[in-house]
């Protein structure tokens, strides 16, 4: 397996130190640089490029919506999974928007950490499930958009959003829906482009708010 450089972005010195003493125990990650805030990342990144950034969204001097944009502008090769608390519901449609590829809670485990890593280099998106569920109790509950009212995406591309939806691969939909990898590919990019989303972790959250898949 290939070694995954990740650089670590937090202005917390306890939790970025403890994030790398428990990463260090998977070979294939190498943490390639760390920064306390936003510009500091920016201007380090530009230096060393790493695969992935792990991104804090509350930090000074800049925040990591702006360090975000910053960087993707220079680098678009670079994956970003945000790092966010309970409360920072506000900020995951930002951080989409700048191109974060998905979210991972503080307090997750390792094991998840290391999951959203692999799934992000290999072309993915991942949410924790605490993201979404949070996610899905601030959208307004008077919203009356469901998965039936759908009518502008046909039966496969529903099934395959809704697995799209759970951080499968494209690999992994061909399989559990029985098509083959190009077939998933295509109904992906139809998607998208239906839903007018630049990315797959913009279109997870366009269909978490139009509450398109049931989660």
């Amino acid at each position: 397996m290939n070694r995954i450089d990740v650089f670590i972005a937090d202005d917390h010195n306890l939790f970025r130190n403890g994030l790398k003493m428990l990463l260090l125990n998977y070979p294939h990650i190498n943490i390639c640089g760390e920064a306390s805030n936003g510009k500091e990342c920016a201007e380090a990144v530009d230096l060393k490029i790493p695969d992935i950034i792990l991104m804090d969204i509350d930090m000074p001097l800049m925040n990591g919506i702006e360090a975000t944009k910053n960087i993707l502008e220079k680098h678009a090769s670079i994956k970003i999974i945000s790092l966010s608390m309970y409360g920072e519901e506000e900020y995951y449609y930002k951080m989409i928007e700048s191109g974060a590829k998905g979210f991972l809670l503080k307090n997750s485990d390792i094991t998840e950490v290391v999951k959203a890593i692999d799934t992000v280099q290999n072309g993915g998106s991942y949410f924790s499930p605490d993201v979404l569920y949070n996610v899905v109790k601030s959208i307004d509950t008077s919203m009356k958009k469901q998965l039936n009212n759908a009518t502008f995406l046909s039966e496969r591309e529903k099934e395959v959003l809704e697995q799209i939806c759970k951080g499968l691969s494209n690999q992994e939909i061909a399989e559990v829906l029985y098509i083959s990898k190009r077939t998933v590919e295509k109904h992906r990019a139809s998607l998208l482009s239906k839903t007018n989303s630049k990315n797959t972790a913009n279109l997870v959250m366009y269909a978490i708010e139009n509450k398109m898949v049931d989660l």
